[in-house]
């Protein structure tokens, strides 16, 4: 099939090599996007932390109950929609990770495919008489196995999509939710 063993271990090294890179580049990926959620939680912990010592401080200022009430109802508004934001940020992370990690396997399976088709034209131009149906078996199943990865990857796409999509409705309605809840407690 190859004129030297030399080739044949050059293109077997090759085609294994992509898997790994992107192995490596999934990784970096993952580990950027968990760097991301541990920097956004020690934000909002921070953050929190400072903010809630400052009401319990106001609340417990309060001269009257109508005041005591007014406070506690604004910040359970605020925390409402902090909840809220944090919310929208960690689908955003993961929602950027998911889109790295469709771009990086979409393009290691396009360059592996590629490389995989090479190894086999070159097979092909080497092989014995009367290998050519086993050839384009092999050619035709490689076909079909594209076309199946295509579209489950649309597949995946679209559900990605449509989870993203219910996710924001979701959080939309129940900050509408929320701050129609509080407007109520505020007009006691």
């Amino acid at each position: 099939m190859f004129t030297t063993p030399e080739q044949f271990s050059a293109a077997t090294k090759s085609t294994m090599e992509s898997p790994i890179a992107m192995m490596t580049s999934l990784a970096q990926k993952a580990f950027a996007g968990v760097e991301k959620l541990i920097e956004l939680n020690m934000t909002v912990a921070k953050t929190t932390l400072e903010e809630s010592n400052a009401a319990m401080r106001q609340i417990l200022s309060a001269k009257d109950a109508q005041e005591f009430f007014a406070l506690t109802t604004a910040q359970t508004q605020a925390n409402t929609e902090k909840v809220i934001s944090y919310s929208r940020h960690v689908a955003g992370i993961a929602s950027e990770v998911q889109t790295e990690f469709t771009k990086a396997a979409e393009a290691s399976i396009a360059e592996t495919n590629r490389k995989v088709v090479e190894l086999v034209d070159e097979a092909a131009k080497n092989a014995p008489a009367g290998s050519e149906n086993a050839i384009a078996m092999f050619k035709s199943a490689l076909g079909t196995a594209n076309a199946g990865y295509e579209q489950i990857s649309r597949s995946t796409k679209q559900a990605v999509a449509t989870m993203e999509g219910n996710v924001n409705n979701a959080v939309t309605q129940i900050s509408d939710a929320a701050v129609k809840t509080a407007a109520r407690v505020a007009k006691k």
